[in-house]
């Protein structure tokens, strides 16, 4: 072990498993991924429509594939989904031993439902079977946005023994919502005879965008007060997550399920590479640190943790005061938490869609020059 590789390596000891937020054909066939798994601690990937439309439109590795989608006359949906699966399915064999060796915590990947369905409970549900039908690999996560319609959409997909990744949450009392949602869906497990060891899950709290949104606001306002008070949004938002995670898992309600072989829903912090240069490099990797997360990392923020990361232990147990009245001095100035929390959502939701349009148009483009060229 370098020394370099000490913050990844002591992260991992104190419970973080880290996973990689980025994918692509390239990075598989390389054995890009491969290296990082081997020598920087990663035991997970996560994708989303934007990923896969920065990984399809650079064009590396999908020429045969997208060659051979075009002469069947495939549509441009169903040639992502076979691009989009494909790479998944490659991902998770490589990533197969890390699962194996965690009992299934780990070695997981992640394949988002259409975005454009994220208000449609019923297509959601039906879209997160047929992707696990698709990929056909244990140690797949289906990704179901946390929108309203979500939520039963999380509980059903869940009761029928799928594993799922809550993604774009921001809100607490949301948050909340989606560990019901958990619970719910592995009570309707056991009631259909499902084991709930099987079933893992995780929940995607959004950390960067926070701060991003909650500084623009400060910012606005200008005053000393408001200033003093900039990048402290977020931590404090993902740390009153995980006291709320210790709620949910402590209670009565969890305690049988547990009994019955189910995994709590790891809280997952997402969005954790810096928007703002002015904050340090891994500032939401060093200060979200506790047992049993998941932190799922571009690339960059990956390495800066493993060149510099200072890892000091757990910085979340015993925040909690802390964190309430920091969110309290921002809503004391008259930003409101409710409004910035559905403004994220909403734009989050808004953001995958358009990512997604996007790629389904340079394929559709891709496939009919690649279908002319065949004529």
């Amino acid at each position: 072990m370098t020394d370099n590789m000490s913050a990844l390596k002591r992260l991992s000891e104190e419970g973080v498993s880290i996973w990689l937020d980025d994918l692509s054909r390239r990075r598989i066939t390389s054995g890009s991924l491969a290296e990082l798994i081997d020598q920087q601690h990663v035991v997970g990937v996560t994708t989303n429509p934007s990923i896969f439309q920065k990984a399809i439109s650079g064009g590396d590795g999908y020429e045969q594939q997208l060659t051979d989608l075009a002469t069947r006359k495939v549509t441009a949906e169903e040639a992502l989904r076979m691009i989009t699966t494909a790479d998944v399915r490659d991902a998770a064999d490589i990533l197969r031993p890390v699962f194996d060796e965690t009992q299934g915590q780990d070695g997981r990947v992640s394949i988002e439902v259409d975005p454009r369905l994220a208000h449609n409970t019923a297509a959601t549900a039906a879209e997160a079977k047929q992707l696990a039908w698709l990929v056909d690999r244990p140690n797949t996560l289906i990704k179901i946005p946390a929108t309203r319609a979500g939520l039963p959409a999380i509980t059903e997909v869940i009761g029928n023994g799928i594993s799922v990744n809550v993604t774009l949450i921001f809100s607490l009392e949301r948050y909340r919502e989606v560990m019901d949602a958990y619970v719910a869906g592995l009570e309707k497990a056991q009631a259909a005879g499902v084991d709930l060891a099987t079933i893992h899950s995780v929940a995607s709290f959004f950390v960067s965008r926070v701060d991003s949104e909650v500084d623009k606001r400060l910012e606005t306002l200008g005053t000393d007060e408001a200033k003093v008070l900039k990048g402290t949004a977020a931590l404090a938002n993902a740390r009153l997550a995980y006291q709320a995670y210790e709620e949910t898992f402590g209670g009565e309600r969890w305690a049988a399920l547990e009994q019955a072989g189910a995994n709590k829903q790891r809280p997952l912090w997402a969005s954790t590479g810096v928007k703002d240069p002015a904050y340090k490099d891994t500032l939401y990797v060093v200060e979200l640190v506790a047992p049993n997360t998941v932190n799922t990392m571009p690339e960059a923020t990956l390495h800066a943790t493993a060149d510099h990361g200072e890892v000091t232990g757990d910085t979340i147990t015993g925040t909690y005061d802390h964190a309430r009245a920091a969110l309290d001095a921002v809503e004391k100035l008259g930003i409101s938490y409710a409004d910035v929390v559905q403004s994220l959502e909403d734009e989050g939701v808004a953001k995958f869609e358009e990512a997604w349009n996007e790629l389904l148009a340079s394929t559709e483009k891709e496939l009919k020059r690649l279908a002319s060229k065949g004529d």
